[in-house]
């Protein structure tokens, strides 16, 4: 195992894709839509814009590792003075290679990019695996997060 860590590129995009595709599915998301073309749009536009980044990690020439981040401004509050947030999603590691410290080196990367942004703060919504590694990191959890749908 020689995993080397790179910026996502539009090459890669349909494999990370695929990927997410298969974070959600594992996480029990109900798949009720082809969610490649909004995904491809997504990231397409916010790649190019840079209000999207992400690192990802490669064993021989495949990703077994995703992170992403996204760069939202908000009105400044009390906890980020400069309104500007990332918002983390994406983080999947494949399962043969989970517990091998490659979620922890994606996450310092984007959290990395955050920093570089100008971000006051850091959010995920974080699924049961993830909640160990997020706390370890230094993320506080925050029971008032609530969503409504449209």
């Amino acid at each position: 195992m020689d995993i080397t860590y790179e910026k996502l590129t539009e090459a890669r995009l349909e494999e990370f894709i695929g990927l997410r595709i298969k974070q959600l599915r594992e996480e029990g998301a109900k798949e009720d839509i082809d969610l490649v073309p909004p995904l491809l749009d997504y990231y397409h536009r916010h790649m190019s814009d840079g209000s999207f980044v992400s690192w990802i990690a490669v064993d021989n020439g495949r990703i077994v590792g995703t992170s992403g981040m996204s760069f939202v401004e908000r009105p400044p509050y009390f906890g980020c003075p400069s309104g500007r947030t990332g918002i983390l999603s994406s983080m999947y590691t494949d399962k043969e290679y989970r517990r091998r410290g490659i979620a922890r080196e994606l996450l310092s990367r984007v959290v990395q990019e955050a920093r570089d942004y100008g971000c006051g703060t850091v959010q995920i919504t974080a699924s049961d695996m993830g909640v160990l590694l997020y706390s370890d990191f230094g993320f506080d959890r925050n029971e008032n997060f609530m969503q409504y749908k449209l």
